[in-house]
């Protein structure tokens, strides 16, 4: 069992109270670009008044992580997420902050959670936020 595999087991089984990041991780249930199949990332999501945000971060590298990729091509996902004490399966539509959008956005996650702010610091790339609506 992998790294991703063993946090989003014990955010199963601890019902979201026990995980690396808080009461913040959620489970994206992409599904990918090329073979259609799902695919589960935990992530950080950042709640605010229209869902969550999340952050193709991939702590810093020169790439986008596989799962943006996934977002792009199939929008309509389900995420997994700690919401008033217990886990919810929630049907999202992700849509990427536009660019215009995007320097305020970042700067609120940073703010939230500094080490994202690091992250822009390893590479020369837009990081990409997607906001994460509920259908």
């Amino acid at each position: 069992m992998g790294w991703n595999d063993d946090v989003i087991v014990t955010f199963r089984n601890s019902k979201g109270t026990e995980n690396y990041w808080g009461p913040k991780l959620i489970i994206l249930h992409s599904i990918g670009a090329k073979s259609g199949e799902t695919h589960l990332n935990p992530v950080v999501g950042f709640r605010n008044e229209r869902g969550w945000r999340v952050v193709a971060s991939k702590g810093g590298t020169p790439e986008n992580p596989a799962w943006y990729h996934n977002l792009r091509a199939n929008p309509a996902i389900e995420i997994e997420a700690l919401v008033d004490g217990e886990i919810v399966t929630v049907p999202v539509t992700a849509t990427e902050i536009s660019a215009g959008e995007w320097r305020e956005a970042y700067d609120a996650i940073a703010a939230e959670e500094p080490q994202f702010g690091g992250y822009l610091e390893k590479t020369d790339r837009r990081i990409p936020v997607f906001q994460l609506t509920p259908r």
